[in-house]
């Protein structure tokens, strides 16, 4: 089974749900002798940056649901590949509606985001920016140009949801900090044996949790990371992101992951390769 791309690190970013087939193998004690062993955790990063994601497609539901409030679901369309630059997607939210939004998110060391309405011309937009009124989540939870910042250590082997998990802190580099003097860096849990993050923590410049990533569920067959949830942890607002259809291991062209070809209809692919759940 190749890697799939998973919303996540996808966002959740650049993320895949499944690796090699087969019960995956006992991962090493990185925390031996009390002291997490960094080489270890380079080696384990360097592999998950070096991994190509399979190409998919997403049908989802984003449920906004504040602390005090009514929930609210929106539909949305994802398509995941990789380009030159890393991990990019390809996301449209309440398609058909007089409210669509359309995202083009680039990942990898070098991110960027563009947003478009309906046919219009796309339009560069900040990583911070809400993906759709109302909502926390942001390009930047998306897209996991955290994973690239240098400085990066593995802090201690966690248990999470059950699971050990290797802990990596990754400090915000000057020039990121400088821009966003309230982000002190970002938590990532890897999980242990399947090597891929199942939660990320972003911090306050004090230290303190802002938002959190949780990867709830994980299918298998197909590789599909099914649901996530991003929470506001000063509201306590969630907004779960719940896979409804998928098709992985597509052959999609390099233009639809282009800022000009954003406004442009794509249709999902054929009822045959779209597995729904």
């Amino acid at each position: 089974m190749r890697s799939a791309a998973a919303v996540l690190l996808l966002l959740l970013g650049t993320t895949a749900a499944g690796r090699a087939a087969g019960p995956p193998a006992q991962p090493p004690d990185y925390g031996a002798a009390g002291t997490p062993d960094q080489a270890a955790g380079r080696a384990l990063l360097a592999e998950f940056r070096g991994a190509a994601p399979d190409q998919c497609y997403y049908e989802f539901t984003l449920q906004l649901r504040p602390r005090r409030g009514d929930l609210r679901t929106i539909p949305g369309r994802l398509w995941a590949g990789r380009t030159a630059g890393g991990p990019v997607l390809r996301l449209i939210l309440d398609p058909g509606a007089a409210d669509e939004r359309r995202w083009l998110i680039q990942g990898g060391p070098r991110p960027a985001a563009w947003r478009g309405e309906g046919a219009a011309p796309a339009r560069a937009a900040d990583l911070f920016e809400p993906l759709f009124p109302g909502m926390d989540v942001t390009a930047f939870d998306l897209e996991p140009s955290f994973l690239y910042w240098p400085g990066e250590s593995l802090l201690s082997v966690n248990r999470l949801l059950g699971r050990p998990a290797y802990v990596f802190f990754f400090p915000a580099p000057a020039a990121f900090a400088a821009a966003h003097p309230d982000v002190g860096g970002v938590r990532v849990y890897f999980d242990t044996q399947y090597k891929q993050p199942r939660k990320t923590e972003l911090l306050s410049s004090a230290g303190g949790v802002r938002r959190t990533l949780t990867v709830n569920d994980v299918k298998l067959s197909p590789p599909v990371v099914k649901e996530v949830d991003f929470r506001n942890e000063a509201t306590r607002d969630t907004t779960r992101f719940a896979v409804t259809a998928a098709a992985v291991g597509l052959d999609l062209l390099p233009s639809l992951f282009t800022p000009d070809e954003l406004g442009a209809e794509i249709a999902p692919p054929a009822g045959g390769r779209l597995v729904r759940f």
